[in-house]
């Protein structure tokens, strides 16, 4: 009996290679357009309140939204000035001299004002500045210690203190507002810098320390036990090998603590009056004459946005290894 061979038709396998990489291209783009599209939607809030603070207060209350308008910082001056309404023959006079005035005061003039100072804005988001660095510079510095040595170390009820800690953070700011007021008024840390540093880096250790642990974790013990062979004491093993390891989880940490601190409204609001008044509880209450400055609004909001914004583009790259950084290591 004999048997009779039948060649099969030969597979083309560069075919199939060419319709996977295709379908695979096909994904990546819809993808990419759908993140594209999520993220303008995102943006049309910032969007608009860029767009708000450069029009002029007809423009910014006007109904419907103008969308295209003559860019104005009348805002802007709105925001960092003091001015008094002129009578009409201050007005008139003014007039005759506006060529001699500054460009603030020629633009105040066109809604009847004079400037006669600068507003508190400058300074409460000095106080910002000062506030948000320096409770982040200690959170963080005080939560690698921290994370380090829950991280590193026996500790006896170690998991209770993780939990005592964390709790710290679960508190809403309403709850424990009222009691912060009393003690910081008989303490003398009402309205002081150091008062509101401290408050914030006390609510942000918390965060600090449980994100940093997780970074922490992933650093294999054995780089430091080499490193303590080699006669490096337990410092120089924690400066020289952990922390070059950990600056993404830094980074990251850093970014979320500066966050929490600029943004943040309920303490500022209650714990503050003037000297150390952050910008989040003054930027709402700007008012002008015959109702709410709506585009110095949105110019206090603009410029308190551009610091955060400065500091994550510098941080981009650490923040990006630094959320996804335990995901890769045991991937």
């Amino acid at each position: 009996m004999t048997t009779t061979y039948t060649p099969t038709t030969p597979v083309n396998y560069s075919t199939r290679v060419d319709k996977v990489g295709r379908g695979q291209r096909i994904s990546v783009t819809i993808r990419a357009i759908i993140a594209v599209l999520i993220a303008l939607l995102m943006l049309v809030p910032v969007i608009w309140m860029g767009m708000t603070a450069f029009k002029t207060r007809p423009d910014a209350v006007s109904a419907p939204p103008v969308l295209f308008f003559q860019p104005s910082l009348e805002g802007f001056i709105s925001l960092l000035t003091e001015r008094r309404q002129m009578t009409q023959a201050e007005i008139a006079e003014a007039e005759t001299r506006r060529d001699e005035m500054d460009w603030a005061n020629q633009i105040a003039l066109l809604r009847g004002q004079t400037i006669i100072g600068t507003s508190a804005f400058p300074r409460q988001l000095v106080n910002s500045l000062i506030i948000a660095g320096a409770s982040t510079f200690f959170s963080v510095g005080f939560g690698v210690l921290s994370a380090y040595a829950f991280s590193r170390f026996n500790i006896p009820g170690k998991d209770d203190l993780l939990f005592f800690i964390l709790s710290q953070r679960m508190l809403p700011a309403v709850v424990v507002t009222i009691p912060i007021f009393l003690m910081y008024k008989e303490v003398g840390l009402y309205d002081t810098h150091f008062g509101m540093v401290l408050l914030y880096t006390s609510f942000n250790l918390s965060f600090s320390v449980w994100l940093l642990k997780g970074f922490i974790d992933e650093i294999p013990k054995e780089y430091e036990e080499a490193a303590l062979v080699d006669g490096y004491t337990r410092l120089q093993a924690f400066r020289k090998i952990v922390l070059p390891q950990a600056i993404t989880g830094i980074a990251a940490t850093t970014v979320f603590s500066l966050i929490f601190s600029w943004n943040e409204y309920a303490f500022a609001l209650m714990l503050t009056s003037d000297v150390a008044r952050t910008a989040p509880p003054s930027i709402p209450l700007v008012l002008g004459t015959g109702g709410i400055e709506w585009a110095a609004i949105a110019a206090g909001s603009l410029a308190f946005l551009i610091p955060v914004v400065i500091v994550t583009f510098v941080l981009r790259k650490h923040l990006l290894r630094g959320v996804t950084f335990g995901a890769i290591r045991k991937g």
